[in-house]
């Protein structure tokens, strides 16, 4: 496999591509060694449980098998208790990150993209913001009692490269990166990047699984069939999936949906495939626990993927994203939303449109980091302690 994690040489990779590690001088994969990542007081390996260990120190380092930490046979994050939140390169959960996702059972993709958007651009930066603010999340979820790091075995695999000047070759580049994500047997969950992604994410999927139902929140529909011309664009990517057989009509829920419209009848389309649609405002001031039940139902035990727009949100809460729309949902409802896929057959997931610029508090970032870890949670094959 080819390491999906590179050095940031702008002249070969976009500027926003990569983890924040320190950038190397030349370009190839990241192979820093451990003195260059921590300082000495970290250098000492240790056994005993909660304390750094050298599998830790290893694990910052791309390029091999990503090591177990914590004295687990799984990679689990380190506790803000013993390792400060400011320490380490800046993966997902402060995960271990290696090049390729030989060995996992899930990985953190970053798809650092945002030539297909149609408005304000920026979630090219999504998945490092993301990556920092994921931080402040923890190894257990309290409230559900999910305890993914006890049951899988999970490493950030670094960013998919893309093509900033040409958008049809980036599909190209994220189709055949996930293509070997997908042939190791890892489920994906993908931090995105603008909604164009997910298109060639699913590509790659469906030659594996077959088509596959969607629960998709978004505030738009993303049916769309052309812009300017072009067929391909953050507006579209599930019309092309329809085209090309990726989904299963009959499994396929969109929540959230809302605002102004280029046609008086927006959601026809949509109805004409058998999808289901829930507008926004049939989900307000209500639980979603109930339209759940309805959609675990309809999804069945075959292959189904997660894909969150985060404009599905009301920008009041995720004001950082390149196309907002007022009277969205609320960060609970996204939990209901989340929790609700637990027991479905998911075979990969996105959380996209993270524009992190319009959002100087970061609390988008932070919610975006917060729904990926609820995404692993409701993975099969994780415990609930």
């Amino acid at each position: 496999m080819r390491p999906l994690l590179w050095a940031a040489c702008s002249q070969l990779l976009p500027r926003g591509a990569g983890l924040c590690a320190p950038k190397p001088a030349v370009t190839t994969v990241v192979t820093a060694s451990h003195h260059s990542l921590q300082p000495p007081a970290l250098l000492a390996a240790s056994s005993s449980p909660g304390s750094v260990s050298a599998g830790f120190l290893q694990a910052l380092v791309p390029g091999s098998r990503a090591p177990s930490c914590w004295s687990s046979q799984f990679n689990v994050p380190p506790s803000a208790l013993l390792v400060a939140r400011p320490v380490g390169v800046c993966s997902m959960m402060r995960l271990p990150v290696q090049a390729s996702a030989e060995g996992l059972d899930v990985a953190f993709v970053g798809v650092p993209l945002d030539t297909g958007t149609s408005n304000r651009p920026g979630a090219r930066f999504g998945p490092r913001q993301i990556r920092a603010e994921s931080a402040m999340v923890r190894r257990y979820n309290g409230s559900t009692g999910a305890a993914p790091f006890d049951s899988l075995r999970v490493a950030d695999i670094g960013d998919v490269n893309v093509n900033l000047y040409n958008l049809p070759d980036s599909c190209r580049l994220i189709r055949e990166s996930y293509q070997e994500i997908v042939a190791s047997g890892c489920v994906p969950l993908t931090l995105g990047g603008d909604h164009t992604i997910t298109y060639p994410i699913l590509q790659a999927l469906v030659a594996k699984h077959g088509a596959v139902g969607l629960v998709h929140v978004d505030a738009h529909t993303d049916t769309g069939d052309a812009a300017l011309g072009e067929k391909i664009y953050h507006g579209s990517p599930f019309r092309r999936c329809v085209e090309e057989g990726l989904l299963d009509r009959g499994r396929v829920v969109q929540i959230g949906i809302r605002g102004s419209s280029y046609d008086p009848d927006p959601l026809r389309y949509c109805r004409e495939q058998g999808f289901r649609v829930v507008p926004a405002e049939e989900c307000w001031m209500k639980s979603l626990q109930p339209l759940m039940r309805e959609v675990r139902a309809q999804m069945g035990d075959k292959p189904m993927y997660i894909s969150f727009d985060i404009d599905g949100l009301d920008p009041a809460y995720a004001p950082g994203t390149g196309t907002p729309e007022i009277a969205g949902l609320t960060p609970a409802q996204a939990l209901e939303i989340i929790r609700g896929c637990k027991g479905l057959n998911i075979v990969g997931c996105d959380l996209v449109e993270v524009a992190p610029m319009y959002d100087v508090s970061g609390n988008t970032a932070l919610l975006g980091a917060n729904l990926l870890f609820e995404m692993l949670c409701v993975l099969p094959g994780v415990k609930t302690l």
